[in-house]
């Protein structure tokens, strides 16, 4: 049922939710869920306020309602208050309103978040009912909703969104198809999908919203799975991939000359693996996972020498890395007399003709690169085989882009350094078959890993400090370059900052690289 068509929504608010939320039908609207949710079934007193405290609800007379102040500064005030204490009420807009509704010593209950201005404590926009209703506001948990500007001009914030919400289940009257079978949802124990979607938006207690969660998130995770499973089952039966039916020259030349030290037993292990994929005729879809200093690059290596007559790519996400593969592989194929390029934003405008030439010809065999393979002008005479590093930073269309680039749709390997956990691994990654180097060539160190909170800073930096008196580097990686109002993360600018402060006073120097410094910046 469309959302226009239920009281109290309309045209012109129906027309803001598809804009704002693209919430269209009743399904659409329970499923817009609440990001928090707020206990409202205790009451404080004035005295037990302070400017740190989430919102809250008081109950209380209020006096002196008053307009202050001329345009913009114009606002509305009042004074709550108890046998405790006094509490001053602020509203910019909404003052007519106000008059009509409060009355002098009648008893309301106050709702919003308490904060401190000139040393007076206060509410800004408080919700006020009054208390003879208040009853069925002391329920416990009420749910907070994710709104907009435009909502909020709209009347649309997160009490109405409450209100239609109520409304919906009202005019529904419970029914909800449920999405499982009834044996699977009592094996699982789970709860039925009305009595979890109810809850999520009116939770009757913490159990109950906690099981109400739970229930969503399971369906949507489990639904994820499935579709992934069914992509996983159409690959192996339907893709075919091109069919290393015989282990290339160029493989065993590699093997018995130039290999620059004994494989371990999981890169032999893994190798067989990819081995047994490529000659299957179906499409090799497999993810490679390994510590920094694993061997993954020699695998990749060999496995590009697998068959002779196909070609084969290797992507990574920055041009720093790509540039230390193609170092990487020239050094370790130049003499076998085998063809490998570079192609990253950089190229100059005849190297890339001359690259575009030979994978066109088939005279270049091995091609290395950035997001600049994706490029249509990049077109390949008889692509085998395609290896992306680091693939979590390539969605699933730019490594479609690649598969797109031969009639028989290549093979493709995925590597990764970042450990994943085998449930996760099944639910992000299920349509690839996973590979593990779980084994560090003799002579590498071994990784040692440590969790430290923030307040623990200088605890790390004392640490880093003490590895630069014995003649050590280090580096310190940040999630974003600048701050973002979207995400709460410690972005590279104050993170630098903030190691300048405490390195530089000591005579150490500190160096800044990322992603939109030019080529010359990085190389300096």
């Amino acid at each position: 049922m469309n959302i226009k068509f239920l009281p109290g929504v309309g045209e012109k608010k129906a027309a803001v939710l598809y804009e704002e939320l693209q919430v269209q039908s009743y399904e659409d609207m329970l499923y817009h869920v609440p990001f928090k949710y707020i206990d409202r079934s205790k009451i404080y007193s004035i005295a037990e306020l302070n400017g740190r405290l989430p919102y809250i609800q008081i109950k209380a007379k209020i006096r002196n309602l008053k307009t202050i102040g001329e345009g913009k500064a114009l606002r509305m005030t009042a004074t709550a208050y108890d046998e405790t204490g006094t509490l001053e009420l602020v509203w910019f807009k909404g003052f007519k309103f106000l008059t009509n509704q409060i009355e002098p010593d009648k008893e309301y209950l106050i709702f919003g978040q308490p904060s401190e201005f000139n040393h007076k404590l206060n509410i800004v926009h408080p919700e006020i009912d009054s208390f003879e209703k208040a009853s069925q506001l002391l329920v416990g948990f009420q749910a907070v909703y994710p709104t907009t500007e435009k909502m909020k001009k709209a009347f649309l914030n997160s009490k109405a969104i409450s209100k239609i919400q109520d409304s919906i289940f009202k005019t529904i009257k419970g029914k909800i198809s449920e999405t499982l079978p009834a044996w699977f949802i009592q094996q699982h124990k789970l709860m039925y999908l009305h009595e979890a979607l109810y809850n999520i938006h009116f939770p009757e207690n913490p159990d109950m919203l906690r099981k109400a969660l739970f229930r969503l998130k399971f369906e949507e995770l489990f639904y994820i799975q499935l579709n992934i499973l069914k992509l996983k089952y159409k690959r192996k039966t339907y893709f075919k991939g091109h069919e290393f039916k015989t282990i290339g020259e160029y493989f065993n030349t590699f093997y018995h000359r130039y290999l620059p030290f004994e494989l371990t037993d999981a890169q032999k292990r893994v190798i067989k693996e990819i081995r047994q994929d490529c000659g299957s005729g179906k499409q090799m879809n497999r993810l490679l996972q390994g510590d920094v200093g694993s061997g993954k690059t020699l695998v990749a290596v060999m496995c590009m020498l697998m068959d002779n007559c196909c070609q084969t790519c290797l992507m990574a996400p920055t041009e720093i890395l790509a540039t230390q593969h193609y170092e990487t592989i020239q050094g370790m194929l130049g003499e076998m007399g085998i063809t490998v390029a570079l192609l990253t934003g950089s190229t100059k405008k005849r190297e890339r003709e001359e690259i575009h030439r030979g994978l066109q010809d088939g005279s270049l065999q091995i091609l290395i690169g950035t997001h600049a393979l994706l490029e249509d002008v990049v077109s390949f005479q008889n692509i085998g085989l395609v290896i992306i590093d680091e693939q979590h930073r390539f969605g699933v269309a730019q490594r479609a882009k690649l598969w797109q680039k031969n009639t028989i749709p290549p093979h493709v390997l995925v590597m990764t350094a970042t450990p994943i956990p085998r449930t996760l691994a099944m639910t992000l990654y299920g349509d690839l078959d996973v590979s593990v180097i779980d084994e560090l060539p003799p002579g590498r160190k071994p990784i040692t890993t440590f969790h430290a909170f923030d307040k623990k800073r200088l605890e790390v930096f004392q640490f880093i400090e003490k590895e630069l008196l014995k003649g050590r580097q280090a580096y310190v990686v940040y999630p974003l370059i600048y701050e973002s109002e979207k995400m709460d993360f410690r972005n590279l600018e104050e993170g630098y900052e903030q190691i300048n402060n405490y390195f530089l006073p000591k005579g150490y120097k500190v160096g800044m690289v990322h992603g939109k410094l030019k080529p010359a910046e990085k190389d300096s």
